[in-house]
């Protein structure tokens, strides 16, 4: 389970082997959310919502590196780190 970038307590990670849709995993203290990273939507768990706010901000600024590491990750490779939210 690759950390791909970390800010504010928040971790984002993304994991081989998953099935679509194409999301990653945001952690924050004991909360955890998967984020669909086409539509930006919670697709299961939840955040508080700052956190929650912090994670779509810094989705919203690199969809396009999240689908190129989840398209890694689906080959078995590894992801490369994304910045984090500044």
């Amino acid at each position: 389970m690759p950390t791909i970038s970390a800010f504010y307590g928040i971790l984002i990670q993304i994991f081989w082997r998953e099935h679509g849709p194409a999301h990653f995993h945001a952690l924050y203290a004991e909360h955890e959310a998967l984020i669909d990273i086409r539509a930006l939507a919670v697709i299961e768990g939840s955040l508080p919502r700052r956190g929650l706010a912090l994670v779509l901000e810094w989705a919203s600024e690199h969809r396009a590196e999240l689908m190129e590491d989840w398209d890694l990750c689906t080959r078995m490779q590894t992801p490369k780190k994304i910045a984090p939210l500044s």
